[in-house]
């Protein structure tokens, strides 16, 4: 059976563009859409105003409006929503373990204030099995795109990082994105000049073979998107070849983007897990919808 592509939502604006984007992500695909609302009921030491039964069929309401709205726009779609009786991110990482993607929100409420900057936010990019994806409210009176623009005409803007087998995942996670859309990618690497304490006989006798430090990084770019290029030959390739810091540069190229896809470099600290200075930038400051994916 094919591995669904999992929405979470929780009522708020952001969560049901969620819902839209990875509806029509799913369409595109051919993949099931399975739509997810963690409750988990926790009495406490103080008047309710709602009770048990209350809240359950209102947790249920909003997944059957949810799946409603869906199945409208998209009848051919194979739908599933469910209540998961967890917390959200304990329900969310169960979920992505067998799912393509998740897709979320950038804001939340309840169990998911500031979702993209807190605490539940970081543990759940930082730790699904697969790919994250982020999705942002139409501002004011705009209207989230159509499956008709969703398909065509703008970029998948992905970040190259490091060595072809570095940057496989996220590679090969924008070009299947692409493709699906008709859409073209654009491979942005950034680069810097290296600090005295960096240079070594090994790495200048490379960059001097490559003709200096940016023909380098372009030909380092070049052979990894090679086995994509030939693996998906229909899919136009931009290759963009930047001197600066990485979530600059990303974020100067991804204006007018369909999605910005970035790797995740998570690692774990006293104060919890974190995701990377890139993917925080690219979360936090796109104008887009913003894909985050594990390293292979």
């Amino acid at each position: 059976m094919a591995r669904p592509i999992t929405a979470g939502v929780d009522g708020s604006p952001e969560s049901l563009a969620a819902v839209g984007w990875a509806a029509r992500e799913a369409s595109l695909r051919g993949l099931p859409l399975h739509i997810v609302h963690a409750w988990l009921w926790q009495p406490l030491d103080v008047p309710l105003v709602q009770d048990r039964d209350t809240q359950a069929q209102s947790a249920d309401s909003l997944l059957r409006e949810a799946e409603k709205d869906v199945a409208g726009r998209y009848p051919d779609l194979t739908v599933r929503a469910e209540v998961v009786p967890d917390t959200a991110v304990a329900a969310l990482l169960s979920e992505g373990e067998r799912s393509e993607m998740l897709v979320l929100g950038s804001r939340g409420h309840g169990a998911l204030v500031g979702f993209l900057v807190g605490s539940y936010g970081q543990q759940v990019i930082a730790s699904a099995a697969c790919p994250v994806v982020s999705v942002r409210a139409p501002a004011g009176d705009a209207q989230p795109q159509s499956q008709e623009q969703a398909q065509g005409g703008a970029e998948i803007v992905v970040g190259q990082q490091g060595s072809a087998e570095d940057s496989a995942a996220v590679l090969g996670f924008a070009f299947e994105t692409a493709a699906a859309r008709g859409a073209a990618v654009r491979a942005v690497r950034a680069w810097s000049l290296p600090s005295l304490y960096t240079y070594s006989p090994g790495s200048l006798r490379l960059a001097d073979e490559a003709g200096g430090l940016e023909p380098y990084e372009k030909e380092a770019l070049a052979e990894a998107l090679a086995p994509w290029r030939e693996r998906f030959p229909d899919v136009p390739v931009t290759e963009h070849v930047e001197i600066g810091s990485a979530g600059q540069v990303l974020l100067s190229a991804v204006s007018g983007a369909q999605l910005l896809v970035v790797g995740r470099r998570a690692h774990r600290s006293p104060i919890g897990s974190r995701i990377g200075s890139v993917a925080h930038a690219a979360l936090h400051h796109a104008p887009v919808p913003v894909a985050v994916v594990p390293p292979a």
